[in-house]
């Protein structure tokens, strides 16, 4: 049994239907417990609902753990290691819309789009206090960071480049590109965007510090929440340090209707869906799609992990 743990769209479902065939796919909605399932899953599907030690050892002819993107924090491997379970994941599929996200949450903060579409869906488009247009700005003429440079990153170097920004990069080898290099302290330091591309591990877990970076920059974060100091951040937002926020990912997601970035005025968010279109589903069914038949072949599985 095949089993996609999500809340797929129409459009998803359709698509798992044409690649995958009709009804080969069991949909539980990712609100829901595996429980029911778990003695006859086979291979799991897995978006973001957190596969746990506790699941894996319930699936006893669980075989594959088919991370549909790049980021797999939220398996258990060592257990999945442990039971005999491969998981695998999927470069590439969503970069290209993960360095769109990217690009379109640091435009969205600099001309503070959802600032004005409320101001002008109210009416008060043309009455704010002249002073807010002060806190608006252009990507060309700044220095955008990317922290890591994978292929989301190296997708949106050319287009920042094009739109006159200067673009540095941390990663944890040079590369052979047009693009400067920088330590992670120091690109941190000096850029005026800095947009995150790096995966979560105990490393880089909280390593940015909001009030390392330079006073009035932007941060983006289409990444991983836990990355940065959510705390730090909220506070540095809060008091001016940064100039504003673009943040698709959180520490705990849903956002909690308490969380504190929810009442501030110089941020955009978004709910953890940069990667998500019809063309990345497409890309990454695809991919699942000839793992689940090389796993069924006993065949040499595509990107895997454990």
């Amino acid at each position: 049994m095949i089993v996609l743990h999500a809340r797929p769209s129409p459009g998803f479902r359709e698509a798992v239907d044409a690649i995958f065939g009709p009804g080969v796919v069991v949909h539980v909605d990712e609100a829901a417990p595996l429980d029911e399932v778990a003695p006859e899953i086979t291979a799991l599907l897995h978006v973001l609902t957190p596969v746990t030690p506790d699941f894996i050892a319930s699936a006893p002819k669980l075989k594959l753990i088919q991370k549909l993107g790049v980021g797999v924090n939220t398996i258990a491997l060592d257990a999945a290691r442990d039971h005999g379970v491969a998981v695998c994941n999927m470069p590439g599929t969503n970069s290209q819309a993960v360095a769109e996200m990217a690009l379109s949450l640091m435009m969205a903060v600099l001309r503070r789009t959802c600032f004005f579409d409320a101001r002008t869906r109210a009416g008060e488009g043309w009455t704010a206090d002249p002073s807010e247009l002060d806190s608006v700005g252009e990507v060309a003429g700044r220095t955008v960071g990317l922290v890591g440079f994978g292929h989301s990153a190296q997708l949106l170097a050319p287009v920042l480049a094009a739109l006159g920004a200067k673009v540095v990069y941390t990663a944890r080898n040079r590369r052979d590109c047009p693009y400067e290099y920088r330590s992670f302290k120091d690109l941190i330091a000096e850029a005026d965007i800095v947009s995150l591309h790096i995966p979560l591990t105990d490393e880089t877990r909280a390593s940015v510090d909001p009030f390392a970076m330079k006073k009035g920059a932007v941060l983006v974060n289409t990444a991983r929440g836990e990355l940065v100091d959510q705390a730090r951040l909220v506070e540095a937002l809060t008091a001016g340090h940064l100039r504003g926020a673009g943040l698709d990912v959180f520490a705990q997601e849903p956002l909690p209707r308490s969380n504190p970035l929810l009442g501030l005025s110089n941020i955009v968010l978004a709910p953890h869906i940069a990667w998500l279109t019809p063309e990345t589903l497409v890309r990454s069914l695809t991919v699942a799609q000839e793992n689940c038949r090389r796993l069924a072949a006993g065949e040499t599985l595509l990107h895997q992990v454990v």
